[in-house]
């Protein structure tokens, strides 16, 4: 057996070891942004959102599942309904408030502050996608019952407003996960980061059916065909998100297969949007669309992205990258890419390309020089001087720059880079 036959499946099982753990085992570390500095977010936060549990609304096309104790949980198995509901994360065992405040801002703990989910609430499923068309009136339809489609629609829309009644600011924050992730996992991601922010807005994990126990390979795989099969779920998501009266703002944040997942959602929106006579911003009321540790070849994203003008729809497209990740490296290895978008390297662009990155307002790189750990793949959160770049970001909508209270360092017009310290001590 040849060498790179090898390598291959001994890459994805390192991949696959690295990823897959449920849902962390400790509170992510604290932002610099808190650690380092006087601000506190948590003061803001209304007393109805205090506590070490938070809520965290979810949307899944999983199959539902019993766990050892009979509760509700999500496997891997594609589910061709989406369901939603509400899932109860909990940070540290019987925690005061005023205990996770302090833990939330210090640097160095006294503890270790276990995270996991602790119950899942499903308050409503959308019928069945067939996928085939259903005769209706002598004209071909597609997809399930336009009613039932309304019921749940609307079902979706109260739970998300009573939640948004809590929150200060209509704001939503939509997470799409990567490979091999599951349901808690993503759970608990988002959860972190919305802690850290503030508790601002409504917190929505959007979590597609990732994970699989089919091996290394078969797993990565299968995983990219479920990334494939839960687009239709995903724009049926948006749409019906974005269609909520009382919501104001969403901001999308994916993380490495999962960008492929939301960008190919936002491409046929944008396609549907367009040829509708509508415009794709307004109608699904984006703001900021975050890619982190992105899965995506760089000449599909020049073609998918950049020809087609995906780059324009939110306000603002932010892509977080590291030269170190190892993750997307053996992504690059597997698909034989001259260059994943996870990996870009300012040094590596050609001069078309560094010129087209000039010319695009709406688009910044941040390329993180700052350590990321052994697989160097979960940065976005994992990385105190990150994940304060990203709160500023998603929470204070602040653009680039230390006039704009974001001090990154400008390397060339829109690319950024960000490093230890950030944001008391921006890089030279």
């Amino acid at each position: 057996m040849s060498s790179t036959m090898i390598r291959y499946p001994l890459a994805i099982a390192t991949l696959t070891l690295a990823l897959a753990a449920g849902c962390g085992q400790e509170l992510m570390a604290t932002p610099n942004l808190y650690a380092q500095g006087t601000a506190n977010p948590f003061q803001d936060v209304p007393p109805a959102l205090r506590g070490n549990r938070l809520e965290v609304l979810y949307a899944t096309d999983r199959v539902p599942i019993k766990d050892s104790k009979g509760s509700l949980s999500y496997g891997c198995d594609r589910s061709k309904s989406l369901a939603f509901g509400v899932c109860t994360v909990e940070i540290g065992r019987d925690l005061s408030w005023d205990a996770l405040v302090e833990a939330s801002r210090s640097q160095t703990r006294r503890a270790a502050l276990p995270i996991r989910v602790r119950e899942i609430r499903e308050e409503g499923r959308f019928p069945e996608a067939s996928g085939f068309g259903v005769a209706k009136d002598g004209n071909p339809t597609e997809g399930p019952a336009a009613d039932g489609n309304a019921e749940s629609e609307k079902l979706m829309q109260a739970m998300l407003a009573r939640h948004l009644r809590q929150a200060p600011r209509k704001e939503a924050v939509i997470y799409v996960h990567g490979f091999n992730n599951t349901f808690d996992y993503a759970a608990c991601v988002l959860g972190q980061i919305w802690h850290f922010m503030g508790r601002t807005g409504v917190a929505i994990i959007y979590t597609w059916p990732a994970g699989s126990s089919e091996g290394a390979l078969g797993g990565y795989t299968r995983d990219r065909e479920s990334g494939e099969f839960t687009g239709y779920h995903l724009r049926q998501f948006l749409k019906t998100v974005a269609s909520c009266p009382d919501l104001e703002r969403i901001n999308l944040v994916a993380h490495s297969r999962g960008t492929d997942v939301l960008m190919t959602a936002l491409r046929e929106l944008n396609i549907e949007f367009q040829a509708a006579g509508r415009q794709t911003r307004s109608a699904l009321k984006l703001g900021n669309v975050v890619l982190a540790a992105a899965d995506l070849d760089m000449e599909v994203v020049s073609q998918r992205i950049g020809a087609e003008g995906l780059i324009d729809v939110p306000e603002r497209l932010t892509v977080y990258v590291s030269r170190t990740d190892r993750a997307i490296g053996i992504a690059d290895l597997l698909f034989g890419s001259r260059q994943r978008l996870g990996q870009m390297s300012y040094d590596r662009l050609t001069p078309q390309q560094r010129m087209a990155l000039t010319a695009l307002p709406h688009l910044q790189v941040v390329d993180v020089r700052a350590r990321t750990g052994l697989i160097g793949h979960d940065y976005f959160f994992s990385s105190p001087a990150v994940s304060s770049d990203l709160i500023l970001l998603l929470r204070d909508n602040r653009e680039p720059g230390a006039e704009h209270g974001r001090p990154l360092t400008m390397r060339e017009e829109n690319y950024w880079e960000v490093r230890d310290g950030y944001p008391q001590e921006p890089a030279p």
